[in-house]
């Protein structure tokens, strides 16, 4: 975050500890932070690795995981917090029944406990866990099959719903939170997809709504500039997940309902 002036950066800092120390307070992870982070290192960029039919989409290098929360709240303050520091942070539901957060990309897994090694240092995170590009879902397509990359990305977006959602955008000219929401459940199966709503519509191939299959990303225009400003996962059947807005939780609604018919804007595939 670039400011105007000296004073309103150190006040800015001093408000993103505080705000990590209620997180990790709330959810008891980690240790108390001491002072703002430092700043990151500089490092290499992850490897492109493309997957095939989606020019331009690549697959997630190394990822740093962190936290073990029994409530949602704590897990969304503690992401929050991250998020403050610049971390491009997201919380999800382990398959232990906790919550975790995850952040980063990065080449290689001493790049990633460099910066893990570093926010320990700093206070920020607690222990650590170093999640590799082998151990996701795209990876293990290789052998399963394109079906099965599709059914572990459904299964993903289901595992969300219910849940409060709030990582990212309040307003519909930023695609609310469910880009973000997207974008997790691609990372989380090894695919990095972009932030906005836009950019994940322009990063994809087109497809029929007829053609659509589970895994695709379906578009809307809600906002007023009739610009794509929302998204979800389509999950089969003529439904999608997806996060209707800032607050609310996540579900499931069809693509025949009157509301999202007349905003749909089109289908996008990326493998």
């Amino acid at each position: 975050m670039r400011t105007a002036r000296a004073g309103s950066w150190r006040m800015a800092a001093a408000l993103a500890a505080a705000a990590i120390a209620l997180a990790l307070a709330a959810g008891g992870c980690g240790k108390k932070p001491r002072a703002p982070l430092p700043p990151a290192p500089p490092s290499a960029p992850p490897t492109a690795r493309p997957v095939p039919g989606a020019p331009g989409l690549a697959r997630t290098g190394y990822a740093i995981q962190v936290g073990a929360f029994a409530q949602v709240a704590n897990a969304e303050r503690f992401t929050r917090a991250l998020r403050l520091q610049g971390l491009d942070a997201f919380y999800f539901l382990y398959k232990s029944g906790l919550y975790k957060v995850r952040f980063g990309d990065f080449a290689t897994r001493e790049a990633a406990r460099s910066e893990a090694e570093r926010l320990q240092r700093a206070g920020a995170i607690g222990d650590y866990f170093i999640v590799s590009p082998e151990t996701y879902s795209v990876a293990e397509a290789e052998s399963k099959g394109e079906d099965f990359l599709r059914d572990r990305i459904v299964r993903t977006a289901e595992s969300f719903i219910g849940t409060p959602y709030q990582w990212g955008g309040t307003s519909p000219e930023e695609g609310f939170d469910c880009s973000g929401l997207a974008q997790a459940v691609y990372r989380l199966n090894g695919l990095n997809l972009p932030r906005s709503a836009a950019a994940q519509y322009d990063a994809g191939r087109g497809v029929e709504a007829d053609r659509l299959q589970k895994g695709d990303l379906v578009f809307f225009s809600i906002a007023r500039n009739g610009r794509i400003s929302h998204v979800g996962i389509y999950c089969g059947d003529g439904a999608f997940i997806h996060a209707p807005g800032a607050g609310k939780r996540i579900r499931t609604d069809r693509m025949a309902d009157s509301y999202f018919s007349a905003r749909y804007e089109g289908g996008r595939k990326y493998f």
